[in-house]
């Protein structure tokens, strides 16, 4: 891939269609910008296909591929032309989306979508996630594999797993989420620029919801219809034993005290990237670039944008 490097702002994908994959009608509001955010740890055999679904299906969103560390051919198989955030090791997926957040936050963005690079999130269902964190007036939305009449086959260990931390998490905000660790998920700007600031680590889809919760942002829920994994591995690997729910159990009791958003530190970065205008990750072969760059993503990771067609 050789050319010089646009912003995702700038870049306009075919709105080319397939017979069985029109685009969706998008109920973003005038204006908006959305962003989604592709985590990808050794998915190499799933997120290039997925990329061009989700170009096709919603050709007015722009697609950043954060690569994790991925020791597979995960970057070389992203379709020529999309945005990648290359992580110089495997940090997780708490620091994957870290990276992808402050990236939109830096790029403003109105919207996030987090779309894991397995396949899983369908294409259409990401535009009505979309539509629900515009039409509904919450902050950030989660996709649901188990609210109302949709059906997800699980073993029985992860549908325990499942209803134990639902529980947990119901005691603790008051909120039926039915699916608090999906992955599948819609912010807002509000919630983006937090989730630049900070955002957990170990089991992040459980724990934002609480920590969302406590520091007074709206939260919903939407049903959706999700693929079962056919490629790669699923960065949580723990979620079938005992010991995963232990460990997020024991986080979502420390976050009850934890702030990891202050009111004054937000406003001020918000203000900040305002002023400042859209910012764009530079090759990086340009030192001078990376430096700049590299203060706005976690520590230890290499900004890289990859060059895009004019």
């Amino acid at each position: 891939m050789s050319g010089k490097a646009l912003p995702p702002s700038m870049e306009r994908h075919s709105p080319t269609t397939s017979p069985g994959l029109r685009p969706h009608p998008l109920c973003v509001p005038p204006g908006s910008r959305c962003l989604l955010l592709i985590p990808a740890f050794n998915e190499g055999a799933s997120v290039r296909r997925l990329v061009l679904r989700l170009r096709r299906a919603l050709p007015t969103c722009d697609i950043l591929v954060i690569d994790d560390g991925s020791t597979d051919d995960t970057v070389r198989q992203v379709p020529e032309g999309t945005a990648v955030v290359t992580l110089p090791f495997n940090l997780g997926i708490g620091g994957a989306m870290q990276a992808g957040y402050r990236y939109a936050a830096l790029h403003g963005y109105d919207i996030a979508v987090q779309v894991d690079g397995d396949g899983q999130h369908r294409p259409r269902e990401v535009g009505r996630l979309i539509d629900e964190l515009s039409k509904s007036g919450s902050d950030f939305v989660v996709g649901s594999r188990y609210l109302g009449k949709v059906h997800y086959r699980q073993t029985a260990s992860r549908a325990l797993g499942a209803w134990f931390l639902r529980g947990v998490i119901r005691t603790f905000t008051g909120l039926p989420i039915t699916d608090c660790t999906s992955g599948f998920r819609a912010a807002n700007r509000r919630v983006i620029r937090a989730f630049a600031h900070w955002y957990p680590e170990d089991y992040p889809e459980p724990e934002v919801i609480l920590l969302l919760h406590r520091s007074g942002y709206r939260i919903s829920e939407l049903g959706v219809q999700m693929r079962h994994r056919k490629t790669g591995q699923s960065s949580i690997r723990l979620f079938d034993g005992l010991y995963y729910v232990i460990k997020v159990t024991v986080c979502l009791v420390l976050d009850l005290v934890r702030q990891p958003w202050p009111r004054g530190k937000l406003v001020d970065a918000g203000l900040a990237t305002a002023q400042s205008g859209p910012v764009v990750l530079p090759n990086a072969t340009a030192a001078a670039g990376v430096s700049e760059s590299a203060a706005a993503l976690p520590a230890g990771t290499e900004p890289r944008a990859v060059p895009v067609h004019p």
